[in-house]
């Protein structure tokens, strides 16, 4: 059996939470695709963590957590974050890497840096993780797969080839240094000493465990509107978060994943730049951050303040259509509860005519919100774990935006911390 948890929307939908809290009754869990420039907030009996590289399962004993093929492994980063949490008391995860997987280099890194610096005020908002070079490289077919670590000629050979040609970017595009071969493969030997122990022919292994009835559950990193195809191109991410993408990503058969829970947030919220036509600005927008998440509405990769602003069903209808969700996992309900009404986003105004269909981004830029405002139920549901005790607003506010999407909000999540979580039947449910 395989599940998948992907996000709705521009990813932060509290996907880790989910992740989290399914891992407990999952044999594996897998990051598919994306690298270390986002992350997943978790709250559990260890403390509150925000992991960027291992997927969310990685504080349960009896999961194996699996860096899939499709991922953008920076090694050294996955190694830190596996420190950061022994270092707290959390037992050392089993963990698996894809000999498959590719490696972000540390040219990558610079490579995101510099053209970020180069565009200025027309940058895309980049966490400068080294995702995009990483991809461009990847799909250039000059990417190093995890397997090449222990090819030490043709290590040698590439190592001087890709650096010839990366250095005409960085010496006359870029004016800086030029990259040293020599250092570099030296950086790839200590790279493979780190990951040799847990590299594996992932796919086979997991064929083995489909054979074995192992329930396996796929961890997709931001949202439907950050895919490279579907998304706010081109404000989006370099590799697809589509659930589709994680048979491809993990080395699975598209038939094998039978549940897709999408998560939504209660409220909208985004890093980085690109087209947010719910977005609410001044004290309304600090007001909304400030109750936010656990802490508070900051990137758990770069802590920039996120973007805020109300629900877009326009926006999630199509976000659960793309993920071809099953379940929505509704969160963060409880950080409404300061407001005496709540403004939902239920069409965008274009040239004049309202739709109710997401469009694509040249038309995106020139939408305005068609709101419609719900009574709020100003009080604090923290605790609540069955669904008939929610107060009438409440289950107001849910119902219709259930009613909006066309998808059946089956998990609800009032709180940050593993437990606090209300499963509801839906009657879209089928």
């Amino acid at each position: 059996m395989v599940k998948a948890v992907v996000g709705a929307n521009w990813g932060d939908e509290g996907k880790g939470k989910i992740t989290d809290m399914m891992a407990e009754k999952a044999d594996i869990v897998i990051r598919f695709q994306g690298g270390a420039n986002a992350g997943h907030t978790i709250v559990n009996d260890y403390g509150k963590f925000a992991l960027h590289t291992l997927p969310s399962g990685v504080f349960y004993g009896h999961t194996t957590s699996i860096i899939g093929n499709g991922v953008a492994l920076n090694i050294p980063l996955l190694f830190q974050e596996i420190k950061s949490l022994t270092d707290r008391n959390v037992p050392m995860p089993r963990i698996l890497v894809s000999n498959r997987a590719q490696i972000v280099m540390p040219y990558h890194i610079l490579l995101d840096q510099y053209e970020e610096e180069r565009l200025a005020g027309k940058s895309f908002g980049s966490t400068k993780s080294g995702i995009a070079p990483f991809y461009s490289d990847k799909f250039a077919k000059i990417g190093f797969q995890v397997s090449e670590l222990f090819e030490e000629e043709l290590l040698k050979e590439k190592t001087e080839r890709v650096c010839q040609l990366k250095n005409v970017l960085f010496e006359h595009l870029y004016h800086k240094p030029a990259l040293d071969p020599a250092q570099l493969l030296e950086t790839l030997h200590e790279y493979r000493d780190m990951v040799a122990p847990y590299v594996c022919d992932v796919s086979l292994y997991l064929d083995q465990a489909l054979k074995e009835g192992k329930t396996i559950l796929l961890e997709g990193q931001l949202g439907t509107l950050k895919d490279p195809d579907h998304g706010i191109y081109p404000m989006v991410t370099s590799s697809s978060t589509l659930a589709a993408y994680g048979a491809i990503g993990a080395g699975l058969p598209p038939y094998e994943i039978k549940e897709i829970v999408t998560v939504c947030k209660a409220y909208s919220s985004a890093v980085g730049a690109g087209a947010f036509v719910s977005e609410i600005f001044g004290e309304e927008a600090d007001e909304l951050r400030n109750r936010g998440g656990d802490g508070g509405e900051y990137g758990a990769t770069t802590g920039r303040p996120r973007r805020m602003g109300w629900f877009d069903c326009v926006a999630s209808k199509y976000g659960c259509r793309l993920q071809g969700t099953t379940d929505v996992a509704f969160t963060v309900l409880d950080v409404l509860g300061y407001l005496d009404e709540i403004p939902v986003c239920v069409g965008y105004e274009i040239d004049g005519e309202v739709t109710t269909e997401f469009p694509v981004t040249a038309k995106l830029e020139k939408a305005k919100p068609v709101l419609q405002k719900l009574p709020g139920w100003k009080t604090d549901i923290r605790g609540i774990r069955n669904y008939e005790e929610l107060p009438e607003n409440c289950r107001g506010y849910i119902e219709f935006i259930e009613g909006q999407i066309g998808y059946p909000i089956t998990m609800i999540s009032n709180g940050p911390g593993r437990n606090d979580i209300i499963y509801r039947k839906s009657p879209l449910k089928r």
